[in-house]
């Protein structure tokens, strides 16, 4: 049990006594109630907020119910002091067992450290990618999939059973279009000019070797022969030969999902039509008209009769045609479709999409209610696009891409864990640069950088001390440890913490915030030793104290690894 759990747990424990005693009703929510480092370190080690969230509904003064709760609290071995602070907060100081107590935990748990059973017994199944399998992977896909993929890594130490998915959209028009291009370049690997591509094809040379090996397999058979001949074949084969492109690209990134779910085999399924009939047999679909256009009337406009979703009465502006005047499914309706078919086997469903798609959240926020009957929860994460520099210029794009920049070929560049670490130093629903030149400098100013410093200094330290004193990290004088040490150690303890909040928020830009200010601590305490050698991890007249704090040291670079290791990152050994 770690320290904010423990100490949870006393409070708890101390909301009961009070119970028993009467000062406080029983069966109040304690949901709201939390305990956490106090905003400024100076007011003490921890803080509750439990008199202010529950004085009101115990029909109370916040202040009073301080009072008591803090009677409770002085009890707690381990506690040194409580005051109420402003109308009723709460601030805790612990005696240095407490946090040296937690270093140990630290120490025993080693890459465990920071897990939780949060989600035990839950289902989630995070989509994220979902690239259209037209051509590789490129920057605007990157921030996408690497807040998708360190999301479903916080979800899993968080307790939760994760299944990764991504939905390949290979039944709509921009596969044929993928075909019709694939032809095009079948073409003229037999040897025909083709000249420049026409205007509505994909014009990237990824095509090219698709070309050949279609060339390859099936000679000159499909060169004059009509389009209705081989644009099935030729969209299974290049679809087929993209999504190997797109799981390579992914796998540059460290991303590798569980599940890739076809489009076209969901429509082959009839899950659109059972979606339908489920939502018929609750009297969810209806044939009407859709309003007008609003704006200018267009006068080429004429009232149609379609299938309606009643989405409105899922919190949607207007009810949701399923399928089109021909009788084929709206977009809306295969993807309403797609969810019925992941909720089937998900407690919780969580889709990361990119911003420019927030039109559509409400629609099918409606639809997985509608189907699901409110039972499985659905989150969708937008995320903003990514600006590309290079020195604070906007970078040209590639030709051979098809006018974009390949992820490939900024993975090669900056390399997996310096892009990874980059796209999460922010909220994904926050604006992006990414400029080569920055994500790469040897600056305090660069968050990985800065991160990756601290644990190679430390992996440094631990190096030397053996090497040239013969020190190693030793459990044994703790004791020895002061205040600036006690800092290290309590910005260790906020990991398990911020692991739970970061999971039920669907936000792991969290972790990076986090080791970003374990790494502040850690380089503040180096700098000590700059100005006072007695303040050094190494000191030679006294081992005792040296095997303390390199302990200390051996288990911040183990937090700052466990943390990394949510991120998708490998932690630098030396730089």
């Amino acid at each position: 049990m770690t320290l904010f759990v423990q100490f949870a747990t006393h409070l708890n424990h101390a909301l009961d006594a009070l119970e028993t005693a009467g000062t406080l009703p029983g069966g109040l929510d304690r949901k709201a109630v939390t305990v956490e480092p106090p905003r400024d370190a100076s007011h003490g080690d921890l803080a509750t907020n439990a008199a202010m969230v529950l004085a009101k509904p115990a029909g109370t003064n916040p202040r009073a119910l301080a009072e008591a709760i803090a009677g409770e609290l002085r009890k707690v071995p381990g506690v040194t002091g409580v005051e109420i602070a402003g109308p009723g907060f709460l601030n805790l100081k612990l005696e240095a067992s407490v946090w040296l107590a937690e270093l140990q935990a630290i120490a025993d748990q080693g890459d465990d450290y920071g897990r939780s059973t949060l989600g035990t017994g839950k289902t989630v199944n995070v989509e994220y990618v979902s690239a259209n399998p037209t051509g590789p992977m490129h920057m605007g896909h990157c921030r996408g999939a690497v807040v998708g993929d360190a999301l479903a890594n916080l979800l899993q130490f968080a307790g939760y059973k994760v299944t990764r998915e991504y939905y390949v959209n290979d039944a709509g028009g921009q596969v044929d279009v993928l075909a019709r291009s694939a032809h095009l370049r079948y073409r003229e690997a037999l040897g025909e000019a083709i000249g420049d591509i026409p205007e509505g094809l994909y014009p990237g040379d990824y095509l090219v070797p698709v070309g050949q090996k279609l060339a390859a397999k099936h000679g000159e058979t499909f060169v004059a022969a009509p389009e209705s001949e081989w644009l099935i074949p030729f969209r299974q084969f290049t679809v087929a030969m993209m999504m190997e492109m797109i799981r390579s690209d992914l796998a540059l990134l460290g991303i590798h999902h569980d599940i890739f779910a076809s489009e076209a085999d969901v429509q082959r399924a009839k899950k659109p039509e059972a979606a339908e009939a489920f939502l018929r047999e609750h009297g969810l679909v209806y044939d009407g008209e859709l309003e007008p256009p609003k704006g200018e009337p267009d006068p080429d406009w004429e009232p149609v009769t379609l299938p309606l979703f009643k989405s409105t009465e899922f919190g949607d502006d207007q009810d949701r045609p399923i399928r089109k005047s021909d009788g084929s499914w709206t977009y809306f309706g295969a993807d309403m479709a797609y969810h019925f078919q992941k909720a089937q086997n998900a407690d919780w469903l969580i889709d990361i999409w990119g911003a420019d798609h927030a039109g559509t959240v409400k629609r099918i926020k409606a639809a997985v209610a509608a189907l699901t009957e409110g039972k499985v929860e659905f989150d969708v994460k937008l995320v903003q696009m990514v600006r590309l520099l290079r020195g604070g210029e906007p970078i040209k794009m590639s030709k051979r891409a098809g006018n974009f920049v390949t992820l490939a070929d900024v993975v090669r560049e900056v390399g997996k864990d310096v892009v990874r670490f980059t796209m999460l130093t922010r909220k994904a629903d926050a604006q992006m640069d990414f400029d080569f030149a920055k994500v790469v400098e040897a600056s305090k100013d660069n968050p990985v950088f800065y991160v990756q410093y601290a644990h190679a200094r430390i992996s440094s330290t631990l190096r030397k001390a053996e090497a040239e004193e013969g020190f190693k990290p030793g459990a044994e004088h703790l004791d020895l440890l002061g205040e600036e040490e006690m800092t290290l150690i309590r910005e260790c303890a906020n990991l398990p913490r911020i692991v739970e909040a970061a999971a039920k928020a669907g936000e792991p830009h969290r972790i990076a915030f986090f080791l970003g200010d374990l790494a502040a601590a850690f380089h503040a305490y180096w700098n000590l030793g700059n100005d006072h050698p007695d303040k050094r991890f190494i000191l030679a007249q006294s081992p005792e104290l040296s095997s303390a704090r390199l302990f200390l040291a051996d288990k911040v670079g183990q937090v700052i690894r466990n943390g990394l290791r949510l991120m998708g990152v490998e932690a630098a050994m030396q730089m």
